[in-house]
């Protein structure tokens, strides 16, 4: 009967430190794994990078295009770019001249 009453009397003493330990663990779990948690954060930074790179590839790509249209303006219009847009619009070159066609490339002009 005595180690049943001891038994009761530490488990009072027990249970606080328990129970705060458990709500220790519920919060760490969730700072790690939860929605915005440690992992969730990671996830977060990468996404971010990869958007970073993409803004920065399509940037790079408006500014190539900004600058082949800027050639092509009537106010400073660039002969050779003239040209160029000729031959692949038309699909004609000069008598002593071999024109090789890419499909890849003359599929999406043969469109517009």
């Amino acid at each position: 009967m005595s180690v049943v009453l001891e038994i009761r009397r530490r488990g009072r003493q027990v249970i606080g430190t328990i129970l705060g330990a458990l709500i220790f663990a519920y919060f760490v779990f969730h700072a790690v794994q939860g929605d915005r948690g440690l992992l969730a954060w990671i996830q977060v930074k990468q996404r971010i990078g990869v958007a970073e790179a993409q803004r920065t590839a399509g940037a790079a790509e408006r500014t190539a295009w900004e600058h082949r249209i800027a050639l092509l303006r009537s106010s400073h219009l660039d002969a050779d770019m003239l040209d160029e847009r000729v031959r692949r619009v038309i699909g004609l070159g000069l008598p002593d001249e071999i024109v090789i066609y890419d499909p890849a490339v003359v599929a999406p002009a043969a469109g517009r």
